[in-house]
Formats: structure tokens, sequence, C-alpha cells
């Protein structure tokens, strides 16, 4: 704290995005993380944040957190919220944002898609005095706490921070940073290592010593191979797809399920489908059970990847995939025009230029899976611009006790708008 810091008593009017208790004061409002809406406590304050020394008042929507890390790792900001007021929070992050472009328009409750748990996990590692120590970055902070167990992972990835140790150790020796990326696949552990840069003949071969010792199904570093044992599978619909080292995918397996689900949905009756930011196939794979597909995305390998498994796969009608950047070379109007739905699932920044030329074409429905609901407001306005009405907004929770959201939003085109 800085010399300014100040001890004073704070009445919590509401909770912020990131899930601060927000206390309303004379010079401004106060960032109190921790602290519930109607709680009074008595805290450390130093400008427009403070940390709580004392609840005086809880709130009865207070609950016991589920780990014993939980305020110093900076993972979770929700584990003391009940369940009512958890959901709401999450659902109000989207009414607000939207308000400002689309008002009144539908906000669902949030679906709970946390499953049997997160199905990828990020360890960081780096050399301390007594060897290397990893785990999660503190909030606010680039210090790291030491973790032998997380609750919120799925049960394949129990001993994931053992595997992380393991390997930190074995690549101590370049007293670099380091990040570890363990995803829990059908086949076993999926392991990739960035921070460290290319491995040597030497260490390759110490690494393949340790996946077999650990029993991984694949070690890469910086998405290159350096071993793979068994394929890491993901069941997607009727295919079995393995990801490129390192490639995206869906947080937890039930919220890759419910946004599925919902993208379905949302397309009862469509024939041709363009899946845009397609990744793997998530989406395509469910589609191409009873339409037409065509994906575009821009990474070559994850299209590879969906192109093996769109290879091997039965009962699917034809899946076409195309390497293609869509931020510099979005699907103009003429092209647009072969398909009667499309799916966009874009990363965090959204799909500007493609939303754009999607606006002035006759695409009857588009479905947006959005990771960021600021992003996705931004999109919805050039959207709703050119004609399309926003049916209705489905907030998706894969990252329980996060102050992430997801959501799916159902665009249709407005009869006589072109």
């Amino acid at each position: 704290m800085s010399a300014l810091a100040m001890n004073e008593t704070l009445t919590i009017a509401r909770l912020g995005q990131r899930g601060d208790g927000v206390a309303e004061t004379t010079d401004g409002q106060v960032f109190v993380p921790f602290a519930l809406p109607g709680e009074s406590v008595r805290a450390v304050r130093d400008g427009e944040r403070a940390q709580v020394v004392e609840i005086l008042t809880p709130s009865a929507s207070r609950i016991a957190a589920i780990c014993p890390l939980f305020t110093r790792c900076g993972g979770c900001v929700a584990q003391h919220m009940g369940e009512g007021l958890y959901a709401e929070w999450k659902r109000q992050q989207v009414v607000t944002t939207l308000g400002r472009v689309a008002a009144g328009v539908a906000v669902e409750p949030p679906l709970d898609a946390h499953g049997t748990g997160r199905r990828r996990v990020t360890f960081h590692a780096r050399r301390e005095e007594d060897g290397m120590r990893i785990g999660f970055m503190a909030a606010r902070s680039h210090d790291l706490v030491a973790v032998e167990a997380c609750p919120v992972l799925a049960p394949g990835l129990a001993r994931a921070p053992s595997v992380a140790q393991h390997l930190a150790n074995r690549l101590g020796g370049s007293n670099k940073p380091l990040d570890l990326q363990i995803t829990a696949s059908e086949a076993g552990l999926d392991v990739d290592i960035r921070g460290h840069g290319p491995a040597g003949n030497a260490l390759r071969r110490t690494l393949t010593e340790a996946a077999e010792r650990l029993d991984l199904a694949r070690l890469s570093m910086h998405g290159d191979t350096v071993v793979e044992r068994r394929a890491p599978f993901h069941v997607m619909g009727k295919a079995a797809v393995t990801p490129g080292p390192g490639g995206f995918l869906q947080a937890t397996a039930r919220g890759e399920e419910l946004l599925a689900e919902l993208v379905l949905a949302a397309l009862p009756k469509a024939k041709r489908v363009a899946d845009l930011f397609a990744g793997c196939g998530p989406f395509s794979f469910r589609l191409a059970e009873r339409c037409h597909v065509t994906a575009f995305e821009s990474d070559k390998t994850a299209v590879q990847a969906l192109q093996r498994a769109a290879s091997r796969a039965q009962g699917l009608k034809p899946i076409a995939a195309e390497t293609r950047d869509l931020f510099r070379r979005p699907l103009l109007e003429h092209e647009l025009a072969a398909f009667d739905a499309v799916v966009l699932d874009p990363p965090r920044a959204g799909a500007e230029a493609q939303v754009r030329w999607l606006a002035g074409s006759k695409v009857p429905v588009v479905a947006y899976v959005s990771c960021d609901v600021g992003s996705f407001a931004r999109d919805a306005a050039l959207l709703l611009a050119g004609g399309y009405a926003l049916e209705r907004v489905t907030p998706v929770d894969q990252f329980r006790y996060s102050a992430h959201i997801e959501l799916v939003g159902v665009f249709r085109k407005a009869a006589g708008r072109k």
C-alpha cells in the first residue's frame, strides 16, 4: 500500500464486471475484491481500490470458498458468491454491455457449462533459489502461487501439477520462465511447453524420456511435436479430432456441447452453412450430421486436423475446409450468397471485418458464438444496422468462479431487408 492508504468503513452497493464489490463514496467509486452487495466492510483503501480487513455485516449470499487458495490465486474471483447472486452477476454483465446497442434484447439466464471441469490448464514455471517452482499467477501480480490441486479442473487433470513440476525440473537449466499447457484428452495428457525456445537433439531425448515416464499422449514445444505416443483426440459429434499441439479447444467438454446445441437450435432448416473461425471443427462436425458445411479457419494446423478427422468420420454430409484469414480476407457478399446460414466463433477481438460484409449480405440467419461481450456488442451493432434482428442471447458459463462469460447470439435478417 502507498503512503496514502486509508482505513475506513465501506458499504458495498453492487458487483463490478470483474467481481469486485463497488462502494460509492463522496470522492468516487472504490473497488473492493471479495466483498458482496449489501455488506459493510472495514477496508484499507488506496485510491480507488481497497482490501478487506473485516466484514462487519456479511451478505446472506456469502458462502464458503471451495479452495484454500481462493483470494490468493488469481484464477477465481467468485467462490464466495451464492448461486443466485453469481448467476445474476454474470447475466448482468451481458445485459449491461448489450444495453448500449440493443436495449431490451432477451438475455436468458446463464447456462452452467462447467460439466466435469476444465479440461485444459496452464501452469507457469520459473527458477527460484530452491529450484523450479510451478503454479498460477496471483491476482493482479506476477507472483506465483504454488498449486498442488485445483478443484475446477476435470478429473483427467488430477496429476497435471506433478506433471508440470517434473517437466519444469527437466527444463530448469535454461533459467527461462515457462508456460506449460496441459490438456486432458481421450488418450491421456497432451502437453505443450512455451517460453524455452527450440529444443535441440539432447533436450528432445530428455523430453521423450520424460513423456515415457509420465505416460503422456503427446509432448510438444511451441507447437512442435517432440513425441506423440498416442494421438490425443477429442470426440466432436461423430468425429474423433486430434487438434494441433497447443491448438484451441473449448475450456470444458460440456461447454463445447452446449455451444453446439445452441448453434444447431438456431439453424433448424439450414442446408448449406459457413462455419467461420471454425478451429478444428467442434461445430462443423455436429452441423454436418444434417447439412453441408464449409469451414474457414486461419490456423493451417487446425484445418489439417479438421480434414483428417472428416476423412475418417462416418455418417456425415460433406465438409469442405479452407485455410483463410478472415481478418484480412473476409468472405465477400457474393461468396456469402452460397450459404443459408453462417456460424461465427471468433477470438476475443471479434469479427468486425467479416461482420461488415455479413451485414450487407442476404444470409438469413447468423449464429454468433462470442467469448467477449464487448466485441460482440460492437459487431452486433453492425448487424443490426444492416437489417438483422437480434433474436436472443444465451450466456454460457464455462469458466466457473471467474469473471469470464461467453454467449451465443442469434441474428435473423428482417423481412424485406437486403
